[in-house]
Parts: structure tokens; C-alpha cells; sequence
């Protein structure tokens, strides 16, 4: 596809400094996707975000480093974290916590960036800027489970849903309704404030991602 990149160079970070982005992040700063979201791959995906805008004005784009339309895996997470930051997308290379576990764990189970996409139960910003960040409230997540049917519609090639934490768990039943063929895995979400708690917690995630890699492969996928 287009939009893959050669790996570069990772760098340390200093201690108190942020993680340090992917390698593909790398070559192409969170900044410098923007150019990316027109990309064929993205434009459809664009069209869903722009919809949903006056129901969710703050509210992160997908990663045009991803799959996109062409995705074969949707992983699906909580809501986004708060953040200033008015260009946000919704991306395994965001130098948070979350962001590194992602990047891991699917590397480690051989999962190809262009068969995923990333995005969010909740998919608009629920804190105020300066908040601290909270679980979404039960209003909040059934309005955000309502949007899941429309972007499944802009995803043909989707096979399989990967259900990171609890939230996302909740959409089960209606993705099931919506497109009963769709696979379905579940897995903790990827937060530290989850992987850190056990240690059979990271290993029981990478064997669940493990499973998705197999079934991506079996549908032709993996290759």
C-alpha cells in the first residue's frame, strides 16, 4: 500500500521524557499524517469522522499509517485520553502507556499494520481540557456504541473485531446483530493501569492476539 514506510532508526528518550514514537511514527510525525487523511485508504473513514462531528466535536482522527477502508482487524478501544492537542488521532504510536502495549503486543504476535485500524467505543473527547481522565459514563458509551453500525459499512474487507476492555466488550451483541459473519476476540484493554496489575495479564493478551493473527492468515490475510 501507499502509505507503508520504510522503518527508521529508534532513539532512547530521557528519563521524565514521553515515550519515544514507533519507527514509523518516526518518519512521519503525528503533525505530518494530516496531509495523509486524503489518501484513498482514508477517505471514506474521513467521511464517517465528519458525521459524527456535531454529535462529537472533539474527536480523534484514525491513523492513516493503518489500514484504513482496506482493514481486515478493527481494534477497538475505551475512549480517548484527554490531551490539548487539537490534531489527535487514534494510533498505537501515541507516547502514552496504551500506545507502547499496542505497539508490542502486536508486533510480537506478527499482526501487519495494513490489515488493522484503531479506533474507540467512545470516539469523541469527554474531558474538559485540564481534566484528569475518568471512565465514560454508561450514557456516553450507548451513544458511542450507536455509531459502531455506519463504520463497519465503511470497512468491507473487516473480518475480525478485537474487544480491548470492558467498554468495548459491550458492543459485542450489536456487532453481532449488525454483521453476524464478523469474528469476534476480547482482550484486556492495553492500559498499563491493566497490563501492570499481573503478569499472566501481558501473556494472556499476546496469546489472544496470537489467535487473531491465526485467523487473519486462515482468511488469506496474514500473507
Amino acid at each position: 500500500m501507499g502509505h507503508r514506510l520504510s522503518k527508521t532508526a529508534s532513539h532512547s528518550n530521557s528519563p521524565g521524557q514521553p515515550e519515544p514514537l514507533s519507527d514509523a511514527a518516526a518518519a512521519v510525525p503525528m503533525a505530518g499524517r494530516e496531509a495523509l487523511l486524503g489518501a484513498p485508504h482514508m477517505r471514506s473513514l474521513e467521511a464517517y469522522r465528519a458525521a459524527l462531528l456535531p454529535r462529537w466535536p472533539r474527536m480523534p482522527h484514525f491513523d492513516p499509517l493503518d489500514g484504513g477502508a482496506g482493514a481486515r482487524m478493527l481494534v477497538l478501544l475505551e475512549s480517548p485520553a484527554p490531551g490539548a492537542d487539537e490534531l489527535r488521532f487514534v494510533s498505537r504510536d501515541n507516547a502514552t502507556g496504551t500506545g507502547r502495549n499496542l505497539r508490542r503486543f502486536l508486533a510480537a504476535a506478527g499482526i501487519a499494520r495494513e490489515h488493522t485500524v484503531l479506533w474507540n467505543a467512545v470516539p469523541g473527547i469527554l474531558h474538559a481540557p485540564g481534566a484528569r481522565n475518568r471512565a465514560p459514563r454508561a450514557a456516553e458509551v450507548a451513544a458511542g456504541l450507536r455509531e459502531l453500525p455506519a463504520l463497519l459499512d465503511h470497512l468491507p474487507r473487516l473480518r475480525l473485531v478485537l474487544l480491548a476492555g470492558r467498554v468495548a466488550a459491550r458492543a459485542a451483541p450489536l456487532l453481532s446483530s449488525t454483521r453476524p459473519a464478523l469474528a469476534m476476540l476480547t482482550m484486556p484493554h492495553p492500559s498499563p493501569v491493566y497490563v501492570n496489575t499481573n503478569p499472566t495479564i501481558a501473556a494472556g493478551m499476546l496469546e489472544v492476539l496470537r489467535r487473531a493473527q491465526t485467523l487473519l492468515a486462515a482468511d488469506g490475510a496474514g500473507e
